[in-house]
């Protein structure tokens, strides 16, 4: 019998100690806005200087990083691009989205963005069009937020799939401008399954409306598309409006990632 090697969605995985630690380096070091020396990396991370230094020469000589010998420091290596650019060209999402994030933000003027909704830890940028006045959000390609955050943490809530306890918990560590209560959450999360979108109106940034709906493979939640804009301009709008919108769309590239 063949053995599947691909792990239940909701698995319990064992870290590898070493994997996790050079994942976090490569992270802090996509988060730094200047290279880091070894002390700098360890100590932000909680390594042993000595491991840390083990695991940043073998990714450097992975091409991942790459090392200054004038400065004694460690930056992000162009081989990191090289990887980024072979997920993103056999993605079928991030193949498909970009025309239609495209046509939104110059419709409505506001900036839209699609996301990929892999666990309940994070969710991560993978798409994203700004129209030229748009609001100053610092988003990009490869920004990390919390899963459960926000309009499109309604969506991974009423549509992932995922244990309910489990959910709960996550939201319990979420950091909002005006956080709702777990009763209100609940709600908003019910609402959510019966539009097939979601609104935060504010409530994970201060004057922020967000409008986000599910992409769903094989029955669960894999992507959203949201919409983010000042308040006052989704209100004009309209947020049923902007909301059946992005519903329809999603629906149509859930058709059609499923056809890829």
């Amino acid at each position: 019998m063949k053995q599947n090697d691909t792990p239940p969605r909701d698995a319990v995985i064992r870290q590898v100690p070493a994997v996790a630690r050079a994942a976090a380096i490569l992270r802090l070091l996509s988060r730094s806005g200047a290279p880091q020396g070894v002390h700098a990396i360890a100590r932000a991370l909680g390594l042993v200087p000595s491991t840390c230094l083990h695991i940043l020469r073998a990714l450097a000589a992975e091409e991942l990083v790459m090392f200054d010998p004038a400065t004694k420091r460690y930056g992000l290596s162009s081989g990191i691009v090289a990887l980024a650019r072979g997920m993103l060209r056999h993605d079928p999402f991030s193949n498909l989205v970009q025309p239609l994030l495209d046509d939104m933000s110059g419709r409505h003027g506001i900036t839209a963005i699609g996301v990929e909704a892999a666990s309940l830890d994070h969710i991560v940028v993978v798409a994203i069009s700004r129209p030229n006045h748009a609001l100053g959000l610092q988003t990009d390609v490869g920004s990390r937020y919390p899963a459960l955050i926000s309009a499109s943490g309604r969506c991974i809530a009423a549509f992932g799939g995922h244990p309910a306890g489990e959910v709960e918990k996550r939201f319990r560590g979420l950091r909002w401008d005006n956080p709702p209560t777990l009763a209100e959450w609940r709600a908003d999360v019910e609402v959510t399954r019966g539009a097939g979108f979601a609104v935060d109106d504010g409530r994970y940034i201060a004057g922020v409306t967000i409008i986000a709906a599910p992409v769903m493979q094989r029955g669960r939640m894999s992507h959203a598309l949201a919409l983010v804009g000042v308040g006052e301009q989704l209100r004009r709008i309209g947020h049923a409006t902007l909301g059946e919108e992005l519903r329809a769309r999603a629906a149509d590239l859930s058709r059609r990632i499923e056809g890829a």
